[in-house]
C-alpha cells in the first residue's frame, strides 16, 4: 500500500509539464522585459520536452526522445537568434522594455 503512494506515474509528470508550460505562458504574456520573455519561451519548450519524453517512456517508443532532440535544436537556434536581437536592440535603443518597441510597428 505504501509503495503505491510513493510511485510517480504518468499523471505526475504531465502535471509538472503542464504547470511549467503555464508558468512560461504567463511569463510571456505578463512580463515586459525581453530577456524574461525569452526565458519563459525556453521554459515552455522544456515543458513540451518533458511531456514528449514522458509519453515516449510510458509507451515504450523512442519517437518521444527523437522529437525532443529536434525541439532542443529549435530552442538553441531560438536562443541564439533571440539573444542576437536583444543585444542589437539594446545597443541601438538602450532599452529592453517591450512596451518601448511598440512604436516600431509599421
Amino acid at each position: 500500500m505504501l509503495t503505491n503512494l510513493l510511485t510517480i506515474g504518468l499523471g505526475h509528470y504531465l502535471f509538472v509539464s503542464g504547470a511549467l508550460f503555464v508558468m512560461g505562458l504567463l511569463g510571456v504574456l505578463l512580463r515586459k522585459n525581453i530577456i524574461v520573455i525569452l526565458m519563459s519561451l525556453e521554459l515552455m519548450l522544456n515543458a513540451v520536452n518533458l511531456a514528449f519524453v514522458t509519453f515516449g517512456y510510458y509507451l515504450n517508443d523512442v519517437n518521444g526522445a527523437v522529437i525532443t532532440m529536434f525541439v532542443i535544436a529549435v530552442a538553441a537556434a531560438e536562443a541564439a537568434v533571440g539573444l542576437a536581437l536583444v543585444v542589437t536592440l539594446y545597443k541601438n535603443f538602450k532599452e529592453l522594455n517591450i512596451r518601448f518597441f511598440e512604436h516600431l510597428k509599421g
